[in-house]
């Protein structure tokens, strides 16, 4: 995969922001979309995979924190890495976001692997959820076949986290490699889902095979 040296807008626009990585548009961009960090009945619950440095969970703890009043919501998140919890306090449009959004009853986080059974029944144990996303990405070989089938693994786990932990209803957003067997996982999600689809937001970008998926409804 290619790597990237000059900071594009969406990168400098995530800095600005206090984000620690641009990827936070993506995301973004998809709730405002589809809807996916809306409220309803009790507390809301996401699940965040792969989520350092953080952009992810940072975005869903600021939009929480204005959507849901009442403090209703909770995340969970993991990575094999820490996450830049020196954008946990940022104010950003006039809104103080407290002391520390990776600190409280309302976020937990696991430094772990996803696929660790341990580290998967610490996160089922504060489930189940309302919505399951994933920016996992591997560590990139440089050849599109290695990468895109180690992407799909990662895809698939957190289906799998999906099928095993969302509620009723809820949702699923994972990060993709275009390539190899991703219109199978697509399927796979389809079926599980009462709406699939295949989503690349605005700020991906043009040179890169990566795109996303939505599971939309868990039947």
């Amino acid at each position: 995969m290619a790597r990237y040296e000059k900071p594009d807008y969406w990168t400098l626009r995530a800095k600005k922001e206090g984000y620690p990585a641009r990827s936070v548009y993506k995301l973004k961009e998809a709730d405002e979309k589809f809807g996916l960090l809306r409220p309803g009945g009790g507390v809301f619950r996401v699940l965040d995979l792969g989520a350092a440095p953080g952009s992810w969970s940072l975005y869903v703890l600021r939009t929480l924190a204005s959507r849901f009043q009442n403090g209703g919501a909770f995340l969970a998140a993991v990575d094999l890495a820490p996450l830049s919890r020196e954008y946990g306090s940022h104010t950003h449009g006039g809104h103080e976001y407290g002391k520390d959004l990776f600190a409280g009853d309302h976020f937990f986080f696991v430094q772990g692997d996803m696929m660790n059974q341990a580290v998967r029944d610490s996160l089922a144990s504060r489930g189940p959820y309302d919505l399951v996303i994933s920016d996992a990405a591997p560590a990139t070989t440089g050849n599109r076949s290695v990468d895109t089938f180690r992407s799909l693994e990662l895809a698939g786990t957190a289906l799998d986290y999906a099928a095993s932990f969302l509620r009723q209803g809820g949702s699923l957003f994972v990060k993709v490699f275009q390539g190899g067997d991703a219109p199978a996982l697509l399927k796979k999600i389809r079926e599980q889902f009462s709406a699939g689809k295949s989503f690349k937001p605005a700020s991906c970008r043009s040179e890169s095979f990566e795109t996303y998926y939505l599971g939309l409804g868990k039947k």
